[in-house]
């Protein structure tokens, strides 16, 4: 099958109702590339109905349109429209008949066109999506991802019709079983030979295979290759090589697929195995958002975050709590990122009014075998994820409901894992009023639950209540997956030696704890952060609060204008913040200490933090404060010592307990620098020097050739720094952005995570020294981003798109 992308020319405007069209105003229309997000355009308030979980952004509803021209010649051509993901409630329409509809804002689903189609007119497309109080993070509105035209014959290979699997791996060679679907959608039984070949990954071709399969009319039918490689190339995430299979159908229809060779092995006393090598997961959970640019799952814009991520120290990624989109796969499969792609964030017990679980019932098995049909071919993937923090897992009918979605995955795609996401608070948390002698009550905000039960949340999470609760949920997966459960590693290989544990979300505070009981744990197979990269919305879940008293904030809710949750390693613009750093010292990828500041205060507050909340710390030396102002630094490593200089002079050697040592130290600018020591024998020193001259306002793409192609795009970097190239982090000004040439200004913002900027305006405020922009090419040509600011001279930074 064809497929061609079908995401320029639409027209997207506010949803109206048939009788509001009659009498009311009409509503102006804006022309979108797709992937959009509608939502980035509306107003923000106090008052917005899903407040701080949704990053303050009201609900709406919209509408979008196109249109579609066929020629009479294309009568007999089976025409499929694709959609990767609307949010949410899809329906959509084919000259004003209904033709399909999607009640997840993240599963990919197929639309026939055919049966509505006209040839002598323009056909119209038309989809709606609304977003009310249906998700506990930054969800976007509208089609936040590609959109495909999917032709063929009508005998043709089927919508994800080619599956690749490697069942047989040895020393000599990989056997490789490829399937293939084809359907008959003439009116006549119909004989065609299908062909199949391999190609390494130079494109050489080493293996081929070719078989006849007869079809009656309107009837599928599976051919299967089992094709043996000789010494192939394996996939792994240090190696991610990638070959291919092409099918060809002797009447003309083709489809190519990427995949991997690589085989997985999964026990209690080698943990993971990727190609016969335990690999310890060192994970991220993710949102789906892409920071300013919204919900928009634009394919560049994924492969940098893998990117980032990777250089960040992660080997894996989970999708919470959606399935990840195809962009996003392609970029871990190409760059060597190990992905467990969840499903569900509810299943029939509600989170928000109006959310996905009233639709559950009617579509989780249809949803989940859009989400392995997917996933089948990306070796990146090794886990599924039934759920995510649900109610019902501790209980009888929700712990069967959990066995009939695992076995319901494993029935689509055998050669991966599954696991439950189970927060051991949630699956308990309608007894504990009972315990304590009230009532038994609904699910309140989670999040604030956690909060509020502080340490004794681990008590609990460990208790015997919690173990006999959810034994049944984790017994129908493969591995158990433990949302802040690292209490329970060590007490749960005595009492159930074959379950396997992966830390599927973990405090970002308490990796200095729970990785070094992955590492002694063979059964613990990996940890996953919240968050590897910071989101849209769950606005100030790990902010930082200045009080006179200081200790833990109340609640997780930060208050409007909060936008940011402020919780990530790597911040939305991509800097790398300093719980980053720290990671990297934990997971025993940095040798050299790393310095990070507190932002300097003299109001005399201190600060008030939450379990997600890092400290407020930011590494300069450069701080426009009065010489001898005391300022919080702390250093980490995992050195026995560490000693601070400044300017050469000793401020002292401190022990370093948990990874870091902290100092307070009389500001004056100079040089700042941490000295390492083990058994008296320097490990590694890092340096921070205070910047000095006039501010230099700069600007620097990512790259400097982009393909021009509306999947790809340049960020540029924005900073205000001294002549040396140091960024100033409390000198911010706003920046203006101007785009000349064949590109657009699809976004522009900063990390700030409290504002009322909009990311859709030509102007905005730095952050700590920095802003980013995004360009979005339009054509072939240079692209001139020019960029200023009060006091600076302008910067300019100039990109081609090839």
């Amino acid at each position: 099958m064809k497929s061609t992308p079908f995401n320029d020319g639409w027209s997207v405007t506010a949803k109206r109702g048939l009788f509001d069209g009659i009498s009311g105003e009409p509503v102006a229309a804006s022309t979108v590339t797709l992937p959009h997000d509608a939502m980035l355009s509306l107003e923000r308030s106090a008052d917005a109905p899903a407040g701080s979980h949704g990053a303050y952004f009201p609900g709406g509803a919209v509408e979008y349109t196109r249109s579609l021209q066929l020629e009479a010649g294309e009568i007999d051509t089976v025409h499929t429209l694709v959609f990767d993901a609307v949010y949410r409630d899809a329906m959509v329409f084919v000259n004003d008949h209904f033709a399909a509809q999607s009640p997840s804002g993240y599963s990919r689903f197929s639309v026939r066109l055919d049966p509505f189609l006209r040839f002598d007119a323009p056909n119209v497309i038309r989809v709606e999506a609304r977003a009310h109080k249906d998700s506990r993070w930054y969800s976007g509105l509208g089609i936040h991802r590609n959109v495909a035209l999917v032709t063929g014959p009508l005998v043709h290979i089927a919508l994800d019709g080619v599956r690749v699997s490697t069942p047989d791996i040895d020393e000599a060679g990989g056997m490789i079983m490829a399937e293939t679907t084809v359907t008959n959608d003439s009116l006549r039984t119909s004989t065609v030979a299908v062909t199949t070949a391999i190609s390494a990954p130079d494109g050489t071709v080493i293996a081929t295979g070719r078989s006849p399969i007869t079809l009656l009319a309107g009837e599928s039918g599976v051919v299967r290759e089992r094709l043996w490689v000789a010494s192939p190339a394996l996939w792994s995430p240090d190696s991610p090589a990638l070959h291919s299979a092409t099918v060809a159908l002797d009447d003309g229809d083709t489809s190519t697929v990427a995949f991997g060779i690589r085989s997985l092995q999964l026990d209690p006393r080698h943990g993971l195995r990727i190609n016969g090598t335990t690999v310890k997961l060192r994970g991220a959970c993710i949102h789906h958002d892409n920071g300013i640019i919204g919900a928009r799952s634009i394919a560049r814009a994924e492969e940098r975050r893998i990117e980032l991520l990777k250089e960040a120290g992660f080997n894996a990624i989970r999708s919470a709590h959606n399935p990840a989109s195809p962009e996003l796969l392609d970029a871990c499969d190409r760059l060597g990122m190990l992905v467990m792609d969840e499903s569900f964030d509810m299943w029939h017990e509600a989170k928000s009014p109006f959310d996905y679980s009233l639709a559950f019932p009617e579509w989780w098995e249809r949803d989940l075998e859009s989400m392995v049909a997917k996933d089948f071919n990306h070796p990146s993937v090794i886990f599924y994820s039934i759920g995510n923090e649900i109610p019902e897992t501790g209980r009888p009918h929700g712990s069967r409901l959990g066995r009939l979605l695992a076995e319901k995955v494993r029935s689509l795609d055998p050669t991966r894992f599954t696991t439950n996401s189970i927060n051991g608070l949630v699956s308990v948390i309608r007894e504990l009023p009972a315990l304590g002698g009230g009532e038994a009550e609904a699910v309140g905000d989670v999040n604030d639950a956690m909060t509020d039960m502080g340490s004794t949340m681990t008590e609990l999470i460990a208790s015997e209540l919690v173990t006999d609760r959810t034994e049944e949920s984790f017994a129908a997966v493969d591995v158990a997956g433990l949302n802040y459960g690292d209490s329970r590693y060590v007490s749960d290989a005595a009492e159930f030696p074959n379950r396997m544990i992966v830390g599927t979300e973990t405090f970002n505070t308490r990796i200095d704890v729970g990785w070094p009981l992955v590492l002694a744990n063979d059964h613990v197979i990996g940890d996953f952060t919240w968050t590897g990269f910071d989101y849209l919305g769950e606005a100030g879940i790990g902010r930082v609060d200045y009080t006179e008293t200081g200790g833990a904030f109340d609640g997780t809710a930060g208050p409007f204008p909060w936008l940011l949750a402020w919780c990530g390693d790597i911040d939305i613009t991509g800097h790398r913040r300093p719980a980053s750093y720290y990671r990297e010292v934990v997971f025993g990828l940095r040798s050299d200490p790393y310095i990070a500041v507190r932002r300097p205060r003299s109001d005399g507050l201190l600060p008030a933090a939450g379990p997600w909340s890092w400290s407020d710390t930011v590494s300069s030396w450069t701080w426009s404060i009065a010489h001898g102002t005391p300022v919080a630094v702390e250093v980490y490593s995992d050195a026995e010592e560490i000693e601070l200089l400044l300017d050469g002079e000793s401020l002292g050697n401190t022990p370093v307990s948990g990874f870091r040592a902290a100092f307070t130290v009389g500001y004056r600018p100079g040089v700042l620098v941490a000295v390492a020591r083990r058994s008296g024998v320097e490990t590694g020193r890092f340096e921070l020097h205070s910047s000095i001259g006039e501010l230099v306002l700069s600007a620097t793409s990512d790259r400097s050739i982009i393909r021009a192609s509306d999947d790809d795009l340049a960020f540029v970097t924005i900073t205000l720094a001294g002549p040396d190239g140091i960024v100033r982090p409390d000198d911010d000004r706003t920046v203006s952005v101007e785009v000349a040439g064949p590109g657009v200004l699809l976004g522009l913002g900063s990390a700030r995570p409290a504002t009322e900027e909009s990311y859709l305006e030509s102007r905005h405020r730095t952050f700590d020294g920095r802003a980013l922009a995004v360009i979005r090419p339009t054509g072939g040509g240079q692209i001139t981003v020019s960029v200023t600011a009060d006091g600076c001279a302008p910067a300019t930074a100039l990109v081609t798109a090839a």
